[in-house]
């Protein structure tokens, strides 16, 4: 990979900066917090996206920059021969390759699937790859044998066996409780071979029985067939007999009837005879009935006047009671309206100054209340005060001279006895002070007088009001009955008029003597005239009773015909009831085996259901255990393949973790015999990782610093050449951040020449700092500065190439202006 050209724009400090890479050794050189390492972090976001970045998404943008500004990397870079420009936004990307206009790859999950399948590695590759910290250098060093193991694991990428190998561990504990759990839900096959032999047993013996069964109910419906046809003729003869002996009775109770009507008729025909001799002499008795009804019928209206004459009197001697009792009571309430008026000003009067008291006892008793809450708030205030005069005065005199002042924190020195006085007076004022609103929330704590005698007031204008207020209802209520009064007195003097008239219109005349001689004489004529109207009921019935004494001798004549025709027919009936009941009683019992045989066939046929219910349920749990027996298996099998692939990751991470010492040490010894021209061959790994230095196959036993950097830096070379590797991308690009911070001007200046000597093996080689005696060494350099107006990062070019060119431009334009002026 070999970087191009790399703009940032509203990214972090940076407002809109440009760097052109150019191969060799470039420098990027700036203080601290000036950007350098946000050159860094926009390679990685440009490639990795959101993941490579540091905060939040809002924390991306140049922070003097607008809402709506746009935040942009774009990135040239070389990647397997192909030249590739990445624009990544926000939340936008494209990647174009080889000069195309069109993007091979658009959106930003869609950019960075592309540049992770492109490079062949992840974010921590990449990182672990080609970016190298200062604290990464040493850090082998500061570890334990254990700790740099899991390094270099990290590092080159074994963890992930370890991930996959704890994934493999998973599935292995879930497949050996998934197996657990089919054995310990697995039916017992013994028993159920047992349940299958005993339900097909039990399935036979239904089926058996049932045919059995059924043999026997197609006999007994046979013998029951033979039967019914003389069953049926049985029944037919024993229904038409007692059909005709029902007939018979009938027609015998009916004569009876008819006979027992014979006789009635007969019987009331002699009472007849009997009541058309009484009627003659009661005609005679009978004739001055009407005449003596008429009389007495007008005794009665009279006496009904009469009554009512009585009523209306004592009517009216009530109503003139009355008269006089409303007369007297209305004389009485005559002065009420009058006194209505009086009572009604004089209670406005009270109410007007009851409310007038009320107001001033409200007013003088929230001054009151004020005036105690006031001097409880001074008191308590003054309180406050005298405490803290207090304690600044313990203070003070604790501290002494030498204390300091309350106010302006200076040494009091000379001022102390002058403030300690002042302090005092201070505390005497507040004492002073806090006595007299003492005393003065004493005099408050009682209601005053003046308080007293208006709440007394106010209390005996309450009571008047009070009493006034009842009078004035009762006079009121005085007025209301003399309007009731009123008009009670005019509907009774209108009824009074009223029963006068009715008094005058009814009719005289009445005589008791007479009305009760006649009473007596009507009530016996009455009681004849009931006599004698009953004996003409008897003998108007006289024609009706012959017509039905003629009617039922005609029906006992019939009735007495048809039950001689019925007898006879008896007569000619055959019929036993011996026989009868032997021809039921072996109906019933063929009836009763026809039904026996066919609950035996139902209950030999539900027996056989049931066997045949259990019989499948067995065979389908059998089956299921096949079944559970071939999944169990499987997952048998699946179990064993995952215990050889977890044995297989620990094999592998073994064997691997064994072959990265040499596979390091060879890297790491061709690089230091490249650095050294030769000097020392061989980097050597110890079994805890452990860095030696040979020296013609000899361990050196005490390397200088300059060698141990040396040392450190082969080392993690070798290791980013081993991730490059495995990804399939050559090993050309090496950026190196910060890795002079800890060294001596000599050091740093051996680290450099390492570099440069690494020309031929890194094409491009970027070294990030914030020294700046190391540019002479560069190739290409990169002042990171910050702009003091707009307090964007600012990039200049600050190597002596670029300063050699800088000045020609300025001579030029010095040259050109000079040629202008002599033209002049």
């Amino acid at each position: 990979m070999r970087l191009f050209r790399l703009r940032l724009v509203n990214f972090r400090q940076h407002a809109d900066s440009t760097l052109l890479f150019d191969s060799g050794l470039t420098g990027i050189i700036g203080p601290n917090g000036s950007g350098k390492t946000t050159i860094l972090e926009a390679i990685k976001w440009a490639l990795y996206g959101g993941d490579a970045t540091r905060g939040t998404v809002d924390s991306i943008r140049f922070a003097r920059a607008s809402a709506r500004a746009p935040v942009r990397i774009e990135l040239d870079f070389d990647l397997a021969g192909h030249r590739y420009r990445l624009v990544r936004a926000l939340t936008t990307a494209d990647l174009f390759v080889d000069g195309g206009e069109r993007p091979i790859a658009t959106g930003s999950s869609a950019v960075t699937d592309v540049v992770r399948r492109k490079l062949g590695m992840s974010l921590d590759e990449f990182d672990n790859t080609y970016f190298t910290a200062q604290k990464e250098l040493a850090v082998m060093a500061t570890l334990t044998a254990a700790a740099r193991a899991q390094f270099l694991s990290r590092v080159l990428g074994y963890e992930k066996l370890r991930a996959a190998q704890d994934l493999c561990d998973e599935r292995r504990k879930a497949l050996r409780n998934e197996a657990n759990g089919m054995r310990a839900g697995m039916p017992d096959p013994e028993l159920l071979a047992r349940q299958l032999v005993d339900a097909e047993s039990r399935l036979r013996d239904a089926q058996a029985r049932a045919a059995a069964a059924a043999v026997e109910q197609a006999r007994a419906q046979q013998e029951l067939g033979a039967l019914q046809p003389r069953w049926a003729d049985a029944q037919r003869a024993r229904e038409e007999l007692q059909g005709l002996d029902a007939e018979r009775r009938v027609l015998e109770a009916e004569a009876a009837a008819l006979a027992r009507t014979v006789e009635r008729v007969e019987s009331e025909l002699v009472h007849v005879a009997e009541a058309r001799a009484q009627l003659v002499p009661l005609a005679e008795a009978l004739a001055p009935f009407h005449e003596i009804g008429e009389q007495l019928s007008s005794q009665r209206e009279l006496a009904v006047s009469d009554g009512r004459r009585q009523a209306l009197q004592e009517s009216a001697l009530e109503l003139a009671a009355d008269l006089q009792r409303l007369r007297e009571g209305r004389s009485r309430l005559e002065t009420a309206p009058v006194v209505e008026e009086q009572l009604t000003e004089e209670m406005e009067q009270k109410r007007r100054r009851l409310e007038g008291l009320q107001g001033r006892l409200e007013l003088r008793r929230t001054e009151w209340v004020r005036d105690r809450q006031e001097a409880e708030t001074r008191r308590n205030a003054l309180r406050a005060q005298y405490q803290e005069l207090r304690e600044q005065k313990d203070k003070l005199k604790a501290a002494g001279e030498e204390g300091a002042c309350p106010t302006c924190s200076r040494p009091l020195l000379d001022h102390y006895h002058r403030v300690m006085e002042f302090l005092e007076t201070q505390i005497e004022a507040v004492s002073a002070d806090g006595l007299y609103f003492r005393q003065r929330l004493e005099q408050l704590e009682g209601m005053p007088e003046d308080i007293v005698a208006l709440d007394e007031e106010r209390r005996q204008a309450m009571q008047e009001a009070s009493a006034l207020e009842r009078k004035l209802a009762r006079t009121q209520v005085a007025v209301g009955q003399l309007e009731q009064l009123a008009r009670d007195l005019a509907q009774k003097e209108q009824r009074h008029a009223a029963l006068e008239a009715e008094l005058a219109s009814l009719p005289g005349g009445y005589e008791r003597a007479r009305h009760q001689a006649l009473e007596a004489q009507f009530e016996q004529l009455a009681a004849l005239s009931t006599q004698a109207n009953r004996l003409n009921t008897q003998v108007e019935r006289e024609p009706a009773l012959r017509r039905e004494l003629d009617s039922a001798q005609r029906g006992i004549a019939a009735a007495q015909g048809k039950r001689d025709v019925i007898t006879a027919r008896l007569g000619s009936i055959a019929h036993s009831e011996e026989e009868f009941a032997a021809l039921r009683d072996a109906h019933t019992q063929a009836a009763g085996t026809v039904q026996a045989a066919a609950m035996a066939v139902l209950n030999a046929e539900a027996e056989a259901r049931l066997a045949m219910s259990d019989r499948n349920r067995v065979v389908t749990a059998q089956r299921e255990l096949a079944e559970r027996r071939d999944r169990l298996e499987q997952v048998e099998s699946e179990k064993r393949l995952h215990d050889e692939l977890y044995r297989a990751y620990s094999d592998l991470r073994t064997d691997l973790n064994y072959q990265m010492r040499p596979e390091i040490s060879e890297l790491a010894s061709g690089f230091m015999a490249a650095l050294t021209d030769g000097r020392f061959s061989e980097l050597d790994l110890d079994e805890k990782y452990r860095i030696s230095i040979l020296e013609d196959g000899v361990p050196i036993p005490v390397i200088s610093g300059g060698e141990e950097d040396l040392a450190n830096l082969v080392l993690r070379l070798a290791i980013s050449q081993m991730i490059a590797e495995r990804s399939g991308q050559p090993f050309s690009l090496l950026i190196l951040d910060e890795v002079f911070g800890s060294l001596d001007e000599t050091r740093r200046q051996n680290v450099i020449a390492l570099l440069r000597a690494l020309r031929d093996r890194f094409d491009q080689v970027i070294v990030i700092t914030h020294i700046d005696d190391v540019r002479d060494g560069l190739d290409q350099v990169f002042v990171i500065g910050s702009d003091e107006k707009s307090g964007a990062s600012r990039v200049t070019r600050g190597d002596a190439d670029a300063v050699a060119d800088a000045e020609g431009l300025r001579a030029l334009a010095a040259g050109a202006a000079g040629d202008g002026g002599g033209g002049a």
